[in-house]
């Protein structure tokens, strides 16, 4: 049972992350979309896009319309606008009960356009969900020569999917994949077919309880991902990525803590959870939230009864996991060490204060 109060709850979901999804025609976009909203895991998504027509909202039992904003019956919207009205809508959109937004770059601009739109933005309510291109592995020669910004895509990207290797040979798929890997350099390449991910790795789950809103505990979300698992033999969405969880109960070294995340080790995605660093004058709670190499620091009181330790999920593709956990057990402070009020310089570079 959750024991947090609903300040802290919100405290903790105050942002909402805004993931920003691109590629060219035929990449399979359209499918990821319509995997995302017509999925049972308990968030509410706003999803932005230039045609209504591309995505499958029929099959979602649209519930009524209002100006550009079309409610579904899963409780999610989709709007319809162009660049020019992005920014009302999301104002709009976090004025709703919604968990994320989901943005299709392709069709509205350059993905460089709507990144700086979204790390730009003043409104004090959403933050960087990253961007994911999808990729299309039958065709990605052909459409480098017939696109040479797709490389430029790829090198900007958090996450690259590459879709439909349903159509390439295990060789051909390899390929193809390290062509990627050698132009997205740190970034996870996802191999899927039919633009299927799990929306875990792009957003968190929402549990409501009571009509209060909250994020999945840290705890819930490694349960549920060993119980995926299950052992049967099946291939499930999440196969193509890792999770861990690293806790400690010692203070966090926050020079050593920032070197790792500002040079995060090859294919690692997304880190979330709470630090403690437990140095003079910086005791409180450090939420922490990364996607790709964007980095966000949230402070916040630890609340009544709250144990203060550091406790981090680590998302990734092909992740070394044994090496991510050594690389933090070194993040730990070491108590000779001359880590004093001076060393959160390298923390509060990335703080955003409310």
């Amino acid at each position: 049972m959750d024991t947090r109060s609903s300040r802290e709850v919100r405290v903790a979901r105050r942002l909402i992350p805004v993931v920003l999804v691109a590629g060219f025609l035929g990449s399979g976009k359209t499918s990821l979309l319509n995997h995302l909203l017509r999925g049972h895991h308990g968030v509410r998504i706003g999803v932005i896009v230039n045609d209504f027509g591309s995505v499958g909202i029929d099959s979602m039992l649209v519930a009524g319309q209002v100006d550009s904003t079309v409610s579904l019956s899963n409780g999610c919207l989709c709007c319809a606008v162009d660049v020019e009205e992005m920014d009302a809508m999301l104002d709009r959109l976090t004025r709703a009960d919604i968990d994320v937004i989901v943005v299709e770059a392709s069709g509205l601009a350059e993905p460089r356009t709507l990144v700086r739109m979204i790390l730009g933005s003043e409104n004090p309510h959403i933050g960087y969900g990253g961007l994911v291109v999808l990729v299309d592995g039958a065709e990605f020669e052909v459409n480098r020569t017939r696109h040479p910004e797709l490389d430029l895509h790829v090198r900007m990207a958090d996450l690259v999917v590459l879709n439909k290797t349903d159509l390439l040979s295990v060789g051909e798929a390899d390929a193809v994949r390290n062509r990627i890997g050698g132009l997205a350099e740190r970034a996870p390449v996802l191999t899927t077919t039919h633009g299927r991910i799990d929306p875990r790795l792009l957003f968190d789950e929402v549990v409501r309880v009571d009509d209060e809103p909250r994020q999945l505990r840290l705890d819930e979300l490694l349960l549920e991902q060993e119980q995926c698992h299950g052992g049967d033999g099946h291939t499930h969405l999440h196969d193509g990525y890792r999770s861990i969880t690293f806790t400690s109960a010692a203070p966090m070294a926050p020079r050593a803590l920032a070197h790792f995340l500002e040079e995060p080790p090859s294919g690692l995605y997304r880190v979330k959870g709470f630090v403690y660093f437990g140095i003079e004058g910086h005791t409180e709670r450090y939420l922490v939230q990364t996607v790709g190499r964007h980095i966000r620091f949230d402070r916040a009181p630890w609340g009544r009864g709250v144990h203060r330790r550091t406790e981090l999920v680590l998302i990734g593709a092909d992740i070394d996991t044994g090496a991510i956990e050594r690389d933090l057990v070194r993040c730990v402070a070491d108590p000779s060490a001359d880590d004093g009020p001076e060393a959160m310089t390298a923390v509060h570079r990335y703080v955003v204060e409310s």
